[in-house]
């Protein structure tokens, strides 16, 4: 009888790979022939250099050196896809913007939102713009300014303005969203390939 069970064990283990297996080809059939965005071309990200992209990692870094000395650097990532009604929104991109003038060691900082759902042009959102002093102290009590949604409308603009003036424009960020969806995209495909062959390795 032992015998016989560890049978119907492996036999049921066996059932249930082969479900698996089934599932993990069905998701990159659907990958594969979906391809959201395989027709796009990534944009020119202007003056910026592709520091950072590594495979294994979501984020990506670039940045620039203005003819001023002034330094430019941006760190973006995409958040998860959400779901509104039956259809599913494209993550957004977290972006991280630190701008050091020459010969300081202050940074201003700008947290922003870059996203496309649904509309022809990409939206951009400033949510924070922080000053932070070199000798500043890892204290999150330290006051970093308000919401830069109940700054004045007139100083917004100009924050805007202040950062398309160095590079952080619509193609910027169209082209930015581009390359962190099909980055993503590639990273899932090769994520199911790798699990699907170590389950075939493993039977």
């Amino acid at each position: 009888m032992p015998r016989v069970t560890q049978v119907l064990r492996r036999a049921r283990k066996a059932i249930e790979d082969l479900d698996l297996l089934k599932i993990l080809d069905s998701e990159l059939r659907h990958e594969l022939s979906s391809m959201r965005y395989q027709d796009d071309k990534v944009g020119s990200f202007g003056d910026f250099v592709l520091e950072w992209d590594s495979p294994q990692s979501q984020d990506v870094v670039l940045r620039k050196k203005c003819s001023s000395g002034e330094e430019v650097a941006v760190s973006a990532l995409l958040s998860r896809d959400t779901f509104q009604g039956d259809g599913r929104l494209p993550g957004e991109a977290l972006l991280k913007i630190c701008i050091k003038k020459p010969g300081l060691s202050s940074i201003l900082k700008f947290d922003c939102v870059a996203s496309n759902r649904g509309g022809s042009e990409p939206e951009f959102d400033i949510q924070n713009a922080h000053y932070i002093a070199s000798s500043s102290p890892v204290d999150s009590s330290i006051y970093r300014g308000p919401l830069f949604s109940d700054l004045d409308p007139a100083l917004q603009h100009e924050l805007r303005q202040y950062l398309a003036a160095r590079g952080i424009e619509e193609k910027f960020t169209n082209s930015l969203l581009l390359h962190l969806h099909k980055k993503e995209q590639g990273q899932y495909m090769s994520w199911l390939q790798k699990l699907k062959d170590t389950m075939v390795e493993n039977q």
